[in-house]
């Protein structure tokens, strides 16, 4: 047995993680200085409120496009921007925690780029089923639903090696089971939020892109195909 006395401790996260996670916390780090009175003045009280009602997906708005059959930008934007802004500091350690945790174990694998269509496609699909599920005025905020879409790739990661050697690949699906169903319970406890929505619809699109951006899962899906 070798060893690498120079060997780092900690394996690196892969650099698409990490500057997503610091993006994350980079502008809530504003929000806390703006609140604490360190930066901006009084307005900077405000900030926060100002991001969620400017960047944060507006189901009203996308509901009016749909029924009226007309896009407007400025209606359009929170539907890529709302990932970044965040109502409190919690619910930043939350969503940078389960991006740097799945992240890393779905980055070492996909590129790049797949990672980055996984978690904004994830984001994407999450707001659209938000806003097709619901009719609220309540904004859809946060990283969670593209986080859910990471986990959907490392469900299909665990899947694929699982139906691989011969174990039974529902286990694949115990993460997003045990997560769906804490997020029942405490909605029944204390009238949960309605982005479990979102969660979920990012949670089937991180599965269903994984099928053609993991490396040679389009080939997979094509096999399977053929072997029906």
């Amino acid at each position: 047995m070798s060893f690498d006395p120079d060997a780092s401790p900690v394996n690196p996260l892969p650099p698409i993680v990490v500057a997503l996670a610091l993006i994350i916390v980079a502008i809530e780090l504003v929000f806390q200085a703006g609140s604490a009175g360190l930066a901006g003045g009084p307005e900077a009280t405000g900030w926060r409120i100002s991001a969620l009602e400017t960047y944060g997906f507006r189901e009203p708005l996308f509901n009016w496009m749909v029924e009226n059959r007309q896009f407007r930008w400025q209606f359009t934007y929170g539907i890529l921007t709302y990932p970044f802004v965040n109502y409190s500091f919690t619910g930043v350690v939350f969503s940078v925690v389960f991006i740097l945790a799945l992240g890393k174990m779905v980055g070492e694998i996909f590129s790049s780029l797949a990672f980055l269509l996984v978690f904004f496609g994830a984001s994407i699909v999450g707001a659209l089923a938000y806003g097709l599920v619901w009719d609220t005025s309540i904004v859809l905020f946060g990283a969670m639903p593209g986080a859910y879409g990471l986990i959907g790739a490392y469900s299909f990661l665990l899947w694929t090696n699982l139906a691989g050697t011969g174990n039974n690949p529902l286990r694949a699906f115990t993460l997003i089971s045990l997560l769906m169903g804490l997020q029942l319970v405490w909605g029944l406890l204390f009238a949960g939020s309605l982005g479990w929505v979102a969660d979920l619809a990012g949670f089937v699109t991180g599965f269903g892109l994984s099928f053609v951006v993991s490396p040679g899962g389009w080939h997979q899906l094509v096999r399977k195909i053929r072997q029906r």
